[in-house]
C-alpha cells in the first residue's frame, strides 16, 4: 500500500529538481558542494521504522534534498512513540506511523516528495532505491535486507538505539569510491625554491608551514623555469619538514627560476566495505569515546544477545527489572561464546543497564544517532566524505543518576500510557516530573534553538505546574533558513523565530509553557532580563551564532551562577561545552586564538589569494558607499559636527572634510547618466591607473637592495586591463556600481544593461601618466609611519571653505547602503563579486563565482541539518546531568565532532582554576558579597578590618571611584558619601531600578602588603 504526498513546484520534475535552489540550500552548499547535491538530487531513499529514531533520520534526510524519500512502518503510534516521534500527536495514537507523519515529512521540503509505504520490504520493492536505512529492525530482518541490498548494489545503513546506547552499520559495497575524504578546502603554498636532483625539495614561502601529510598529492602553476611542472598530473610527496617535501625526480625537467604555487589535490579513494553476516564477525569499530575503549566489542555483543532476548521471551527486558537483567546477561554470555568476536573482558554493571533501559526511547539519543545517520546516508549518495567503517557504537550512561539503582525502581520506571514513557522507561517518574518544573532560557531560535526546542518538548521541559521556557530571538525567518531551522515552513518566511517556533513545538506537545520573546541579549536589555529574571532560571542554553553574545550570556551565567549549554557548529563540525557553577571554567575562560588579519599593503597593492580580492570589494564597497554617506549625513544633521572634527588628532580632520567635499560637492550626481560616468572613472582608476602607476613605480624586473626580484614570493605581478563593453564582468561593475550609486542619492535606477552600455559609451576617460615620486608603500610599517606626516594639516583650512553650509543640503536623500548578502536584487553582492574578480584579473588570481565569492565576503558559516541535530542531542544529555544534579565533574563531556572524517573527541570539562589572597582560595565563581547601603570610608573600612585587604583602587564599570592616588580633596569629598551616590556623582548617571546590587572591581594590598588578584564585590542595595 502506497500513500504519496508529492508537493507541487516548478522546479521539480519527475520527483528530482532540476535545478539546485541555492536560495534554500545555500549554506549546505557551502558544506557538501554543487557536485554532491546534484549526485544527492538523483538518489531515492528508504527509510524503515518511523519511531523517533526514524522520523529524525528521514526529517534530516529531506531538508538535505534528495530525489524521493520512502518511509516504511506497518506498525500504528503507541503512547511510547510521542517521547522522541516529533511530527506524531496525542490524536495519532492507533494509527499507522508512516502514513501520519508523511505529509509533515513532505512540508519541511517541496523539493523532495515523501512517499509512505506499509507494505513488505521485497526484492522488487528495494530495487528502486540507491540508499536502504533501517532502525527498529530484528537481527534476522537485518541479515535479510543486507543480503538483498548488496545482490542488488544498493547502500545500506542500519541505526538503532535502546535507551543510552545507540549502534549504527554502514554497508556501502565492494568499491565505494569517496570524491573528497574530509571536505576542506585544498591546501596552496607559494613556491621558495625547487632543487633539481632525484629526490628534488620544494621549498614554500616560510610565511606558513605548507600543512601536507605523506602521501598527500599536489599539482604545480605558475612556475618560471621548471615550467615541466606547471598542471602536471598529481605528485604524490613527502614531507620532510614545515616547510619543505620531495616531489622525487626532477633531473630531466629545465631549471627552476622562480615563483609558482603548489596546490594538494584530493584523490579518490576506494573503501571495500564486508557485508553485515561477515562485519559482524570480523567487526571494526569507530571509536565515539577513547574513555570507554573496550565499550564498542561490549556493545556489539550486547545489541546481537538483546535480539536473541526478544526472539525467545517475545519482548524486550522490563524497565530496571532485576530478574530482566540476570536472564539478559545469560542470554549475553551465550552469544559471546558462540561469537568470533568473543569479548573477554564483560563488564556486568554496564550490561545489566543495557538491559535496564533498553524499552527506552529518548530524544536526545535519537537526535545523536539520527544525526550521524543521516549524514551517512548522504555520504552514500554523494561519495562526500569518510563513512564509518564499519560500526559505531555509542552510549550516555553517565546520563543516569550517580547511584541509578538506589533511585530508580521497576515500579516507578514502568509505563503510565502517557507521552514520557519512553523516557520514564530510562529515568523514572519522579526524574520525569523534575524536568516538567524545569525553568530555562534558550538564547536563540536559529538552527540550534529550533532542534534544542523539539528536544526540550519531547523531553517535557517546561510543562510542569512551575516550569517554562523562555527562548528569545530578534531575527525573522528567511528562505535561507527553512534549510536547516526545521521548525519553519516556507509560509512562515518574514515572520519572528521565536514566535514561529514555539507555535510549532506546541504542536509537537501543547502541555509545553513557553514565553518568545525578540529582545536581543545585551548590556541594553538588562532592564528586561533582570536579577529577578534570572533568580527563576535553573539554566541557560546558547544557540547563538557569534562569539561577542556567547561571552556575554557566559558573563551573565557566571554572575548569577547558572549552568550554561554552550555548543555551536561550522559545517559538519561542532562542539558541546557544559559550565557548571562553582566546578568548571566558564565559556569565556578560553578562547579561539582571533582570526589572522590580511596586512594593508597586502590588500593595497600585492594581492595573491582570492580573500584578498574579496576583502579588497568589500572595503571598496564600504568606502564607496557606505562611510562617506555616514558622514556626510552627519555634517548636514549634527550642528556640532564640524567642531568635533577639528578637535580630531593628526590627519583625520582633513581627511573627513575632503570625503564631505567629495560626496556633496564634487561627485554628487544630477542623473543616472552621472552615475555611470562616475563609476566608470572608478573602474579606470582601480584597474588600470593605479596598477600603471604601480609598475612604473616598480616595472617587472625591478630587483630589491640584495639583487631578489622584487615581484616574487608573495607578490605576484599585476597587469593593467581595459575596459571592454562586452566584457560580462566589466559591465556587472558599471550596472552595479551605478546603481548603488544612484541609490545613495535618492536617484532613479536603471537596470536595463543595453541602455547602461549606450550610457557607457558617452563617457570619455581621462588619459592617465604615471608620475614620478609617488609613494608607494611596501610595508605596513611604511604605510604606518606615512599617517602623520602632515600633509593634510596645510589643506584643513581650504576643505572646510570650500565646502557650503549644511543648510544647503536639507532637501538631499541620501541613504547609507549597510552590505545585505542575501538579497539578490539588491546589486550589493553583484558589485562584490565583479570588483574582486577584476582584482584577481590584475593580478592572474583565480577568479571565484558567486557562490564561493558569497561565502566568503559574506563571511557566511556553512551549516547543515545532520551536524545540528546531532550537536543538540548532545547538549540535551547534559541537561539530563544537570537536572540531576551530577557531583562529579567527570560525568559530564565537553565534545568536538567532525562527521566529514568522521571523529568524535570527548574529555570532561576543565576545573575553574583556583587563585589565592590571605589564605582564602577562590575561582571565577566566587565574589565578595556586601549589604550597602555604606559610605565610601565604611566600605573600604571594612575590607580592611574583616578580610585583611588594603583597597588601593575601586571602579565600577569605567568609572574609577577611588584611588590611592586620586587628589586628596576629591578624595576626602567621596569618602562621606554613600557608595551608591559615589557610582552616580562619578557616572554622572542615575542607578536604574531594576538594579539590585551594583558590581565592584577592586585592586588590593594582601596582609603582607603584596598586591594579590582578588574576586569582584557585589554590593547589594539596599
Amino acid at each position: 500500500m502506497f500513500v504519496a504526498f508529492l508537493l507541487q513546484s516548478n522546479s521539480v520534475r519527475n520527483g528530482a529538481s532540476t535545478d539546485i535552489d541555492e536560495s534554500l540550500y545555500s549554506r549546505q552548499l557551502y558544506v557538501l558542494g554543487h557536485e554532491a547535491m546534484r549526485r544527492m538530487a538523483h538518489s531515492n531513499i528508504l527509510i524503515c521504522g518511523m519511531k523517533g529514531l526514524g522520523i529524525e533520520i528521514a526529517k534530516n534526510i529531506v531538508l538535505g534534498g534528495v530525489k524521493s524519500v520512502t518511509v516504511h512502518d506497518k506498525e500504528n503510534a503507541d503512547w511510547m512513540d510521542l517521547s522522541s516521534q516529533f511530527f506524531l500527536r496525542e490524536e495519532d495514537l492507533g494509527k499507522n506511523r508512516a502514513e501520519v507523519c508523511t505529509p509533515r515529512l513532505a512540508e519541511l521540503n517541496n523539493y523532495v516528495p515523501v512517499i509512505a509505504h506499509t507494505g513488505d520490504l521485497t526484492e522488487d520493492f528495494l530495487k528502486g532505491f540507491q540508499v536502504v536505512t533501517l532502525t527498529n529492525s530484528s537481527h534476522d530482518e537485518q541479515l535479510r535486507i543486507s543480503e538483498l541490498c548488496r545482490k542488488n548494489g544498493i547502500k545500506y545503513v542500519i541505526a538503532d538505539t535502546k535507551g543510552l546506547f545507540g549502534k549504527i552499520f554502514c554497508d556501502f559495497g565492494e568499491n565505494f569510491v569517496i570524491s573528497d575524504t574530509d571536505g576542506e578546502q585544498p591546501t596552496s603554498n607559494m613556491v621558495a625554491s625547487i632543487t633539481k636532483e632525484e629526490a628534488s625539495v620544494v621549498t614554500c614561502v616560510d610565511e606558513t608551514r605548507h600543512g601536507y601529510e605523506d602521501g598527500d598529492f599536489v599539482t604545480f602553476q605558475e612556475i618560471q623555469g621548471m615550467t615541466e611542472l606547471n598542471n602536471c598530473k598529481p605528485i604524490k610527496i613527502k614531507v620532510l619538514g614545515p616547510y619543505t617535501f620531495s616531489i622525487g625526480d626532477t633531473t630531466s625537467y629545465s631549471d627552476y627560476v622562480r615563483g609558482g604555487i603548489v596546490t594538494k589535490v584530493k584523490m579518490p579513494k576506494t573503501i571495500c566495505f564486508k557485508p553485515l553476516s561477515q562485519a559482524i564477525e570480523e567487526p571494526e569499530f569507530l571509536m565515539t569515546d577513547f574513555a570507554k575503549f573496550d565499550r564498542p566489542g561490549l556493545l556489539h555483543i550486547a545489541f546481537q544477545a538483546l535480539s536473541e532476548y526478544q526472539k525467545q521471551k517475545g519482548d524486550l527486558p522490563k524497565s530496571w527489572d532485576k530478574n530482566g537483567a540476570e536472564v539478559f546477561l545469560t542470554i549475553f554470555k551465550q552469544v559471546n561464546e558462540k561469537s568470533k568476536a568473543k569479548v573477554d573482558a564483560i563488564d556486568e554493571n554496564v550490561l545489566r543497564l543495557f538491559s535496564y533501559v533498553a524499552r527506552g526511547d529518548l530524544c536526545p539519543m535519537q537526535a545523536v544517532i539520527g544525526g550521524i545517520s543521516a549524514q551517512e546516508v548522504m555520504k552514500a549518495c554523494s561519495g562526500k566524505f569518510s563513512p564509518i567503517y564499519q560500526f559505531l557504537y555509542f552510549d550516555a550512561i553517565e546520563c543516569l543518576p550517580e547511584e541509578p539503582e538506589s533511585k530508580i525502581t521497576a515500579d516507578n520506571a514502568k509505563a503510565k500510557n502517557c507521552r514520557y514513557d519512553g523516557q520514564i522507561a530510562v529515568f523514572g517518574d519522579g526524574f520525569q516530573r523534575t524536568l516538567e518544573n524545569l525553568n530555562y532560557f534558550l538564547v536563540g531560535a536559529g538552527a540550534i534553538g529550533c532542534e534544542m526546542l523539539k528536544n526540550w518538548a519531547m523531553m517535557g521541559i517546561g510543562c510542569g505546574e512551575n516550569g517554562q521556557v523562555i527562548v528569545t530571538d530578534m531575527d525573522t525567518i528567511e528562505k535561507s533558513n527553512l534549510n536547516r531551522q526545521f521548525l519553519f515552513r516556507p509560509w512562515d518566511v518574514q515572520k519572528t523565530k521565536s514566535s514561529t517556533a514555539a507555535n510549532a513545538v506546541k504542536q509537537m506537545n501543547p502541555n509545553i509553557k513557553i514565553l518568545p520573546k525578540e529582545d536581543r541579549v545585551g548590556p541594553d536589555t538588562e532592564n528586561i532580563y533582570t536579577d529577578d529574571f534570572f533568580d527563576q532560571l535553573d539554566g541557560v542554553a546558547n544557540a547563538l551564532d557569534n562569539v561577542d553574545a556567547r561571552m556575554y550570556m557566559d558573563r551573565r551565567c557566571v554572575y548569577y551562577r547558572k549552568p550554561l549549554l554552550e555548543s555551536g557548529t561550522l559545517g559538519t563540525k561542532a562542539n558541546v561545552q557544559v559550565v557548571i557553577p562553582h566546578v568548571t571554567e566558564s565559556y569565556s575562560s578560553s578562547q579561539d586564538p582571533p582570526e589572522k588579519s590580511i596586512p594593508i599593503c597586502t590588500l593595497k597593492n600585492f594581492p595573491n589569494a582570492i580573500e584578498h580580492t574579496l576583502q579588497w570589494a568589500r572595503d571598496e564597497f564600504e568606502g564607496l558607499f557606505t562611510q562617506p554617506v555616514e558622514t556626510a549625513v552627519q555634517y548636514i544633521t549634527d550642528p556640532k559636527f564640524v567642531e568635533r572634527t577639528v578637535k580630531l588628532q593628526g590627519t583625520q580632520p582633513a581627511e573627513t572634510f575632503e570625503v564631505v567635499k567629495r560626496f556633496l560637492v564634487d561627485e554628487r550626481p544630477k542623473d543616472f547618466q552621472d552615475c555611470v560616468t562616475y563609476i566608470r572613472n572608478h573602474w579606470e582608476k582601480n584597474y588600470n591607473n593605479v596598477i600603471r602607476q604601480l609598475l612604473f613605480n616598480f616595472p617587472p624586473e625591478q630587483t630589491t637592495s640584495t639583487g631578489a626580484p622584487f615581484w616574487s614570493g608573495p607578490k605576484r605581478c599585476p597587469h593593467a586591463l581595459t575596459f571592454d563593453v562586452n566584457n560580462e564582468t566589466h559591465l556587472d561593475y558599471i550596472v552595479s556600481g551605478a546603481n548603488l550609486h544612484a541609490e545613495m542619492y535618492g536617484l532613479k535606477q536603471c537596470r536595463d544593461k543595453e541602455a547602461i552600455k549606450t550610457m557607457v559609451s558617452k563617457v570619455k576617460v581621462p588619459e592617465f601618466t604615471p608620475r614620478s615620486g609617488v609613494k608607494i608603500d611596501v610595508t605596513d610599517a611604511e604605510a604606518q609611519a606615512r599617517q602623520n606626516d602632515g600633509f593634510y594639516d596645510t589643506q584643513l583650512e581650504h576643505f572646510q571653505k570650500s565646502i557650503p553650509p549644511p543648510s544647503e543640503f536639507k532637501s538631499l536623500n541620501l541613504t547609507p547602503i549597510e552590505f545585505e548578502k542575501d538579497d539578490d536584487t539588491n546589486f550589493h553582492l553583484d558589485f562584490i563579486v565583479a570588483a574582486s574578480n577584476l582584482r584577481a584579473e590584475n593580478y592572474d588570481i583565480p577568479q571565484a563565482d558567486r557562490h564561493k565569492s558569497k561565502l566568503i565576503a559574506g563571511k557566511i558559516i556553512p551549516a547543515i541539518a545532520t551536524t545540528t541535530a546531532l550537536v543538540v542531542g548532545l547538549v540535551t544529555l547534559e541537561l539530563y546531568k544537570l537536572s540531576q544534579g551530577h557531583k562529579k565533574v567527570e560525568s559530564f563531556k565537553n565534545g568536538f565532532v567532525n562527521l566529514a572524517l568522521p571523529f568524535f573527541a570527548f574529555s570532561e570539562p576543565i576545573e575553574a582554576p583556583k587563585n589565592e589572597y590571605n589564605g582564602h582560595k577562590f575561582t571565577l565563581w566566587d565574589r565578595f558579597e556586601v549589604q550597602g547601603e555604606m559610605t565610601l570610608k565604611e566600605f573600604l573600612d571594612y575590607f580592611q578590618k574583616e578580610l585583611n585587604l588594603e583597597i588601593t583602587m575601586l571602579s565600577q564599570g569605567v568609572c574609577m571611584l577611588y584611588s590611592f592616588f586620586m587628589q586628596a580633596a576629591k578624595r576626602e569629598e567621596r569618602m562621606v558619601l554613600p557608595m551608591s551616590e559615589v557610582v552616580k556623582k562619578v557616572s554622572k548617571k542615575k542607578i536604574a531600578p531594576h538594579v539590585r546590587a551594583l558590581v565592584l572591581e577592586i585592586c588590593c594590598n594582601d596582609k603582607d602588603g603584596e598586591d594579590c588578584e582578588v574576586p569582584y564585590v557585589q554590593y547589594k542595595l539596599p
